[in-house]
């Protein structure tokens, strides 16, 4: 319900009287983030632009952040309101008690989208209005404000604005979920975390068949595919979560959320999981990486080119092949991917392989017909995952 501004209530965040929230998610991995949404738990969900609104108990709201592989950022609103001007949006800012999620000796960012208001058109603006009125707040109350820190806050608000209608919302994420923690090392154009977590859901692979990735770079398919195979909640590795700035937010009932998803993580079968990449660099970062997992010694990791592999029957294969016109040496990016579907089709029959075009030229250099094509955006790469039957 969008509230005038002079009806606002402040004693109680919206989200604690209707326990719904915002996930953001990725394009192209709309289907199957509603289904892990409703897989761990969540009700009402609904889709809108950018991901879905949702409703939560406290446990399974928890367990969707410690849990989820496929959301980006999850939302708390705290006010909807209207707003036709920039006074609107900083009466509702200094309406809000913010002593309940902030104080002066913490740090806030702003993040904010605006979308055909008549009077506020610039995004950066809005979220200065917003960053003045709980500045303001917090002077008027304490005679001092706490610091804005744009990289590493510790609270993060959200504004958006659609029309006439405004939401301030806290990011309980605590920043965007696709940084798991693993990632320590890194090579060039490395695969986000969310969209290689999107691979393995749309292959299907659920760590009962064999998986390889003959161009593993730094290993994040590799890692995300050990999450799934052992249940690894995405987030074991995150220090922090947003959502502990709440302040109905229960310490107990959250560590009890995560012992219990901890209890369910098992070992990783030997050869379940492997990988090889020519770049002796990208191997290292992929050892490094996937030893920081549960079960991460326990894939096999070599040092080749995929020319130089003499077959991987039966299994699926993951792959992430360079970008680039040229690559490293001066090869020709063409003549790789032709080579890439040469070894597809003649040494991993019997095998299903989801290559992932950053650059969608190339898939006419592979030379092998399509069993389906999936869009999916990787950072600013509107790309497409491809995946080829190979009998």
């Amino acid at each position: 319900m969008v509230k005038p501004v002079a009806q606002m209530k402040t004693s109680c965040f919206e989200y604690q009287e209707t326990r719904r929230f915002f996930a953001q998610v990725g394009r192209g991995l709309e289907t199957i983030a509603s289904g892990e949404l409703e897989a761990l738990g969540a009700q009402g969900i609904e889709p809108a632009v950018g991901g879905f609104h949702f409703c939560a108990d406290t446990p399974t709201f928890y367990a969707i952040h410690y849990r989820s592989r496929l959301l980006t950022r999850i939302l708390a609103p705290l006010l909807t309101f209207a707003c036709s001007d920039r006074d609107d949006l900083y009466r509702a800012g200094r309406s809000l008690d913010w002593t309940a999620v902030l104080s002066i000796d913490l740090t806030f960012s702003v993040a904010a989208h605006v979308s055909d208001n008549r009077n506020l058109r610039h995004s950066k603006f809005a979220a200065l209005c917003l960053k003045d009125a709980v500045a303001d707040f917090f002077t008027d109350r304490f005679g001092k404000r706490p610091n804005v820190d744009r990289s590493n806050p510790d609270a993060r608000l959200n504004l958006y604005i659609e029309k006439e209608k405004a939401v301030i919302s806290l990011d309980t994420s605590g920043g965007s979920l696709h940084r798991r923690g693993y990632r320590g090392e890194t090579v060039e154009a490395p695969l986000q975390e969310t969209l290689a977590a999107g691979m393995v859901a749309l292959a299907g692979w659920n760590g009962e068949t064999p998986l390889y990735d003959p161009m593993c770079g730094s290993g994040t398919l590799l890692c995300e595919a050990l999450m799934v195979s052992c249940r690894i909640p995405a987030g074991l590795l995150r220090k922090s979560f947003g959502f502990c700035r709440l302040p109905d937010f229960d310490r107990m009932l959250w560590e009890r959320v995560r012992k219990e998803a901890d209890g369910q993580i098992r070992p990783l079968p030997l050869g379940r999981i492997a990988g090889s990449d020519k770049d002796g660099a990208a191997l290292r970062a992929a050892r490094s990486n996937c030893s920081l997992l549960p079960g991460g010694d326990m894939i096999r990791l070599s040092r080749k080119d995929f020319r130089q592999i003499g077959g991987i029957e039966n299994r699926v294969i993951l792959c992430n092949p360079p970008y680039g016109v040229r690559l490293a040496g001066g090869e020709d990016l063409g003549a790789l991917y032709k080579d890439l579907g040469d070894f597809l089709k003649h040494r991993c029959k019997g095998s299903q392989a989801y290559v992932y075009f950053g650059n969608r030229e190339m898939m006419k250099k592979i030379g092998l017909r399509a069993a389906w094509k999936k869009p999916l955006r990787n950072a600013g790469l509107d790309g497409r995952l491809v995946r080829y039957d190979l009998y």
